[in-house]
């Protein structure tokens, strides 16, 4: 009994160990851009812009996968404060965004 009790503390010590530096090593830096821009839209989630909500047309437009400005209900200052947010700013691999109004 002392010897399974033994057996698994050692197991659960190394696989926590090994969970840790695979955390410490494997981690991804997330792209701040997309939560500012995520902010800065309406929110109104309509999918008026062929994304799904506002945060997956904000990664859209971050990861460069759009280069136009597609959501309908944003005003136009707000849209024309996200393109040069975009543009000035740039991302974790050094590179902007340009989109089109």
């Amino acid at each position: 009994m002392l010897n399974a009790i033994l057996m698994m503390l050692v197991l659960g010590a190394l696989l926590g160990l090994g969970l840790g530096l695979a955390s410490k090593f494997l981690h991804v830096q997330p792209d701040e851009r997309v939560d500012t821009v995520a902010g800065m839209l309406p929110g109104y989630n309509c999918g008026g812009c062929g994304y799904p909500g506002c945060s997956g047309f904000a990664s859209a437009m971050v990861e460069g996968d759009t280069d136009e400005f597609k959501c309908r209900p944003c005003k136009a200052d707000k849209k024309k404060e996200i393109i040069d947010y975009l543009k000035n700013t740039p991302g974790p691999d050094g590179k902007t965004v340009t989109i089109k109004g």
